[in-house]
């Protein structure tokens, strides 16, 4: 019994060969496929990149635009804080109890005043304190006072002037001054990270004199929090830029205090907000930016092209893949279908073709349903196919009919009634008038010549039987007429075991005798028989010097079957067969070979046979 395992595989094989024939009905014909990739996919190609493309840079400004608002409003936000902590200044600084106490001279040193002044300004720097934004209050006053030393909230104004934003401050005369992203030592809380609002107090007794400065601080993670909420692609950079190029705050505190590129300074300089793109070496930078209205920063948001738009790729990334695949389902596997459908629709018209012509043959093509199209065109090249084919069909039907007509008239011509007649008349004369040994000959000759012209049946003899056949015919025509003419053969060695269609000689040869030879009275005739082999053909020259033709009757030889003119008792029943005899040639060799006539009225006659070389294969 068969293995369970045998009959599984030879079931997989029986799918998988009903499967290949089922693909092979939706073949597409590889031309079809070239010209759809041309003409379809690649322009679909073309057009959905550009369409990417354009789409990418759409959603790309979208989200330019999107990270400009969000950017506006942390800036927004950013500037509501700072105002407020200059609100808060400008409240502190407009107390007049402030310049009260830091304008007490050094001679009024009393304890009781020191210490009112102190617990007055105490309490001025704790409800300034006690808002959320404030870190701290500082007061650097005149080193004379008694509060100097606190370290606190109180400093001796020296410690400031070597600050770097100490000269800014008394340049800006009672201005607020903002100070960038600094660390700073504090006594109770260690080194923070901090931003000031700085501002010169001024004694009100003299204005000339500077009775101290106020400074506000507040952390840096108060900035920090605020630019670390964007929701900005990685990479972007967010930082702050005063003025003069200076950036005051960056992620990278190693950047705080530098200057920003030429590039993003240019930028900076078109409008209080806005974009911009540069170039720097093989990458393309965006800058954003906005400005915070109370200290005149920018806040800027830098990135490469790649990293702002890598928002836009990945929040459009999936629905560009579903449209991605969505065309390609649109353009490689909807046409295919289509095309498979508009296969089997032709498959099944050609059957019908099919089906209609072996039954009715081409005629029954015009009692099917009309179509449009290249099938109406396969329809009627098919129908003309068939015309071509039938015409073909007949013409050599007639050709092989030409060649049974050619051979029968050559075998009416060999037994012809009055061609027997006369010869045996002749053969009896010669018996009564010379004796047996004639007769014998004559009948003799006879014999070989019925012998070699119907050759067994067969269409196909050598060179040597069609040379002897023609020898014979003249032998025996020579008995007839003697002393009327004579002839001569010229065979080159070796062509006599070549192949040809029998009677090609016999029927030029007898027409040279009775329309050249016999019509030329007081003449004795000459007929001459050559054969040779020239360049791979047969070559044969049949010459007399009988009355020849005029020119006119050669081309008509040649190009139409001439009716039979019946002899008048000289044999000459098979009048001209040239025609006949020239087409058998060319069905037998091809179209480049057949008979050429060359004459001359009162000159003679030239025949010149050309066949193709043939030898019998053994």
């Amino acid at each position: 019994m068969p293995s369970e395992g045998g009959g599984v595989r030879r079931t997989w094989a029986a799918k998988a060969g009903a499967g290949l024939r089922f693909l092979r009905r939706f073949t597409i014909p590889r031309q079809w496929l070239i010209a759809y990739l041309l003409l379809i996919v690649v322009p679909a190609g073309l057009f959905l990149y550009g369409y990417y493309e354009r789409s990418a840079k759409i959603l790309k400004d979208e989200v330019v635009r999107t990270m400009q608002q969000t950017l506006r409003q942390a800036g927004s936000n950013l500037s509501y804080r700072l105002e407020h902590i200059e609100d808060i200044s400008n409240a502190a600084f407009m107390n007049g109890n402030l310049h009260s106490y830091l304008s007490i001279g050094p001679d009024d040193r009393s304890i009781a005043v020191q210490l009112q002044v102190i617990k007055d300004l105490r309490y001025l720097v704790d409800t300034v304190q006690s808002n959320s934004d404030v870190f701290r209050v500082r007061l650097f006053v005149d080193s004379s006072k008694l509060y100097a030393g606190e370290r606190v909230n109180f400093f001796s104004l020296d410690s400031l002037k070597d600050r770097p934003w100490y000269t800014p401050i008394i340049g800006a005369g009672g201005g607020i001054v903002w100070t960038g992203d600094y660390e700073e030592s504090y006594l109770d809380a260690g080194k923070l990270r901090v931003f000031s609002a700085a501002r010169m107090l001024r004694d009100p007794n003299h204005f000339d004199r500077i009775s101290g400065v106020l400074m506000i601080d507040v952390k840096e993670s108060m900035i920090a929090d605020i630019l670390g909420d964007l929701q900005f692609t990685p990479g972007t950079q967010v930082y702050l830029v005063d003025a003069s190029g200076t950036i005051v705050y960056h992620p990278d505190r190693t950047r705080i205090g530098t200057k920003v590129d030429s590039a993003v300074q240019d930028a900076l300089k078109h409008g209080g907000e806005g974009s911009h793109s540069f170039k720097r070496g093989s990458d393309v930078n965006d800058v954003l930016y906005t400005t915070l209205s109370p200290v005149g920063w920018r806040l800027v948001a830098q990135g490469t092209d790649s990293q702002l738009s890598h928002r836009a790729v990945k929040l459009t990334q999936r629905s560009e893949w579903a449209s991605l695949l969505e065309y390609i389902a649109l353009f490689l596997a909807l046409p295919f279908v289509l095309l498979a459908i508009i296969v089997r629709g032709m498959n099944r018209r050609v059957k019908q073709v099919i089906t209609v012509i072996r039954k009715e043959g081409s005629e029954g093509l015009n009692e099917l349903s009309p179509v449009n199209g290249d099938f109406h065109m396969l329809e009627r090249s098919v129908d003309h196919l068939i015309i071509r084919v039938r015409t073909l069909v007949e013409e050599k039907y007639k050709a092989e009919l030409h060649e049974r007509e050619a051979q029968l008239q050559a075998l009416q011509a060999q037994i012809n009634p009055h061609f027997l007649y006369n010869t045996l008349d002749t053969i009896n004369w010669i018996a009564i008038g010379k004796g047996a040994s004639d007769i014998s000959q004559m009948i003799d000759s006879l014999a070989k010549y019925f012998r070699l012209s119907l050759n067994k049946g067969r269409t196909i003899v050598s060179v040597e039987d069609e040379l002897r056949l023609a020898q014979v015919y003249l032998e025996i025509q020579q008995s007839r007429f003697p002393n009327t003419f004579a002839f001569e053969l010229d065979v080159q060695p070796g062509v006599e075991a070549c192949q040809m269609p029998k009677l090609i000689l016999q029927p030029i040869v007898e027409n040279a005798l009775l329309h050249g030879i016999r019509k030329a009275k007081g003449k004795r005739g000459l007929i001459a028989i050559s054969a040779r082999e020239d360049n791979g053909d047969l070559l044969f020259v049949v010459s007399d010097n009988g009355i020849g033709m005029d020119e006119g009757l050669v081309r008509q030889l040649l190009t139409e079957a001439l009716p039979e003119v019946r002899g008048d008792g000289d044999g000459g029943g098979s009048s001209y067969g040239l025609f006949n005899v020239n087409e058998r040639i060319k069905l037998y060799a091809g179209d480049e070979y057949g008979i050429r006539i060359v004459s001359e009225l009162g000159a003679g006659t030239t025949v010149m046979v050309r066949l193709r070389a043939k030898r019998e294969e053994l």
